[in-house]
Parts: structure tokens; sequence; C-alpha cells
């Protein structure tokens, strides 16, 4: 039987991006994290929750989570998932450069593929900084470089192409890609403790017909250029787009699932 039909980008996200992706991710991010009972736990730029989900049963029922995004309509989809067993989660919209928390009041920040988003990423690791704890731990999981992921990669050479921009606008996604970079940040924020850990993962995103458009519209919705297009021209540039990116994609293509290579760094700091 089909699967039903997202009816947002935030159903999108969570039934297809979640699964492939962002799971194998949070599983890393909360193997470094090593979560304890009774440990609170804040999720930042949470999206649809998976990192907060797969935190709750590891804080449990003495344990916080508290899960926060900017975004309603990803909140929306997180509330409306079956809860987790351990903690319950405390869903709150809200800024990841302003959190409305005060100063210690947790023991673990989480952040996955959120911070390279953040217009004030230094305010944003600052404002982790404030509301952890002594001896508390901050984790931000982001990309590495584009030119690691050959599929990424075409698919946005082609968009800026055919937005007629440089692909620095359209890679967002993996705009925090230098390690050095990413340690500077937690310094600065003057952490006691920062260290900088590869990892990988292998992405199988299933439904190969549906990963270009849906690729393309993830990526670029929050390119002016993008957004901009009515309807009949972004759908022809997402079917030129998926013809530019072919060769690429049949690289990676199985039987019903495109599989790939990830690449990430992980900031661990310490308080």
């Amino acid at each position: 039987m089909n699967q039903p039909q997202p009816r947002n980008p935030a159903e999108t996200y969570e039934q297809y991006f979640v699964p492939a992706m962002f799971l194998p991710w949070a599983t890393i991010l909360l193997r470094h994290a090593a979560a304890r009972s009774g440990e609170r736990v804040l999720d930042v730029a949470c999206g649809t929750g998976i990192v907060a989900r797969q935190a709750a049963p590891l804080v449990g029922a003495d344990g916080q989570v508290v899960a926060l995004d900017m975004n309603p309509a990803m909140l929306a989809v997180a509330r409306a998932l079956p809860a987790p067993s351990g903690a319950a989660i405390d869903w709150q919209e809200g800024n990841a450069m302003a959190l409305p928390f005060p100063d210690g009041a947790f023991d673990v920040v989480l952040c996955q593929h959120g911070l390279q988003f953040f217009p004030d990423r230094a305010g944003a690791v600052r404002e982790m900084r404030r509301v952890l704890a002594p001896g508390g731990r901050a984790l931000v999981i982001v990309l590495q470089a584009l030119a690691r992921h050959p599929a990424f990669e075409a698919l946005m050479d082609s968009v800026a192409r055919h937005l007629s921009l440089p692909v620095s606008a359209v890679m967002t996604p993996f705009a925090l890609s230098d390690a050095d970079e990413l340690r500077t940040l937690f310094t600065a924020a003057r952490f006691r403790k920062v260290d900088i850990l590869p990892e990988s993962t292998t992405a199988r995103f299933p439904e190969p017909e549906r990963f270009v458009p849906l690729a393309v519209i993830s990526s670029a919705a929050a390119v002016p250029a993008f957004a901009q297009l009515e309807a009949p021209a972004r759908a022809a540039l997402l079917e030129t787009v998926r013809g530019d990116v072919a060769p690429t994609i049949r690289r990676y293509l199985g039987t019903d699932v495109v599989t790939f290579p990830m690449f990430a760094h992980i900031a661990v700091a310490t308080t």
C-alpha cells in the first residue's frame, strides 16, 4: 500500500528526508552526546523532531527534553507524531539566536544540520553556551564540503547556473563545512574544550524519481530567485535540473533507491 502523500513541505521533510538522511545523522549525534538518565536536553532547530524523539528515551522519565524551532509547520508535524518513551517533549516555537530559556537551564544542547542556516551563527553558539549548566555540553553537526557530495554538487551547480547565480547562493546546507571555522565559533563563545570530529553515514533515498525535485525544492526554498518563480517556470526548472543531474544520479541508483555516502563534522563543546 502506498504511503499517504504529504500535504506540505514539513510533512515531506518528515516522510522523505528524515528516514533517508536525518535519522542516521541523529543516531550518530546522540551517540557522541551520550545523554544520561535525568539530564536536561535542548534540541535547537528541531525541525520535525527526530533528535528530540531519539533523546527522550535516553534521559528517561526523570529527564527533560525541550525542542525548539522557528517554523510552526515543522512543529505541527512534530507534535502530531507518536510520543516516544521516556521524557515528555516540550515543543516550543522560538529563535535560536535568542533562546527563551534562563542561564544554565540544560545539561546538553543539540543542533542537527541547523547552525549553517542561522544568520548569526556566533550569536546562536553564544546562546547555546549561556543556557548550558557548568560542565554541560553542546553538540552540533554540519555537513562537510559540497565537493564531497557529488549528487548534491551536480544538483546545486545546475540550479545555480539556470538561475544565473553563484553556487554559493544555493549551497547553504554546506556553508559551514570548514572545520576551523566551526571550531572558532565555539572557542569564541568561551567553551572550555572543543573537539571537531569527522563522521559519515550512508543516505538512502527511496523513490528515485522524487529525489531531484524534492532536493531542489528543499535546498533552494530560501533562495529568492527560486521562491519568486511562477509554478510553470519552477516546474520547467526542476525538469531541466533533473536532466542535468541524471548522469550523476545513475552512479548511485539501485533498485528503487538512491544511495550515497554523506560526510559531516560534529562539534563537541564542553562548558
